[in-house]
């Protein structure tokens, strides 16, 4: 019996997969999703801003007068991060990394991804690392959803925001440590993170 070559295909794949002899790779390979939209079961909490889980969504909106973080539980050396994130114009935030001491965070003892539009010295802005690199190319993240792709891996960082490339630069002051989201100021939100050791 003879079958068209559509079928066919189909048929032939059906056999390859049932036999093991074919698998689909998965986009998520390797990928640790830290935060889904369901809880916070990876991270403590440092600080007093309200963090709360609302529509799939960590939102906070108001903290004390010093920032607030929610710092891994885990700690990690070379890794990538994926960060689905939305702020208002107004907002300071960012993602610390390697963070040297989890109960305090801060520029000095982590690098920190900024996300602050209207920082002082916007070339320490948006997409850039305060004390170790400028951002390459200055963006604003406010009012829109934006995704973050960071690697660390020895002393090479790099971070890509929305697809753009804003820093790469070599640093070795950190090599290890959990990382963390924080709050500053204004709305902040985080859709969805991942890491992947590498």
């Amino acid at each position: 019996m003879k079958f068209p070559s559509a079928i066919a295909s189909a048929l032939l794949a059906l056999a390859l997969t049932l036999t093991g002899c074919a698998t689909q790779p998965s986009a998520d390979a390797g990928w640790i999703t830290v935060f889904d939209g369901s809880n916070l079961n990876s991270f403590n909490r440092v600080g007093d801003a309200n963090w709360r889980i609302d529509d799939g969504l960590v939102i906070a909106d108001l903290g004390g007068k010093d920032a607030s973080y929610l710092v891994t539980k885990e700690s990690y050396a070379d890794f990538q991060i994926r960060a689905e994130f939305w702020v208002d114009s107004d907002a300071n935030s960012g993602i610390f990394i390697r963070a040297q001491n989890p109960a305090k965070i801060g520029a000095d003892t982590a690098y920190e991804v900024n996300i602050f539009d209207k920082r002082p010295d916007p070339s320490y802005g948006t997409g850039g690392i305060p004390n170790v690199a400028p951002a390459i190319v200055p963006l604003k993240a406010g009012g829109q959803w934006n995704v973050y792709e960071i690697t660390a891996k020895g002393p090479q960082l790099t971070i890509v925001l929305n697809g753009i490339k804003t820093v790469d630069v070599r640093d070795s002051k950190f090599a290890k440590g959990p990382f963390a989201l924080q709050y500053g100021g204004g709305v902040v939100k985080f859709r969805k993170v991942q890491i992947r050791p590498l």
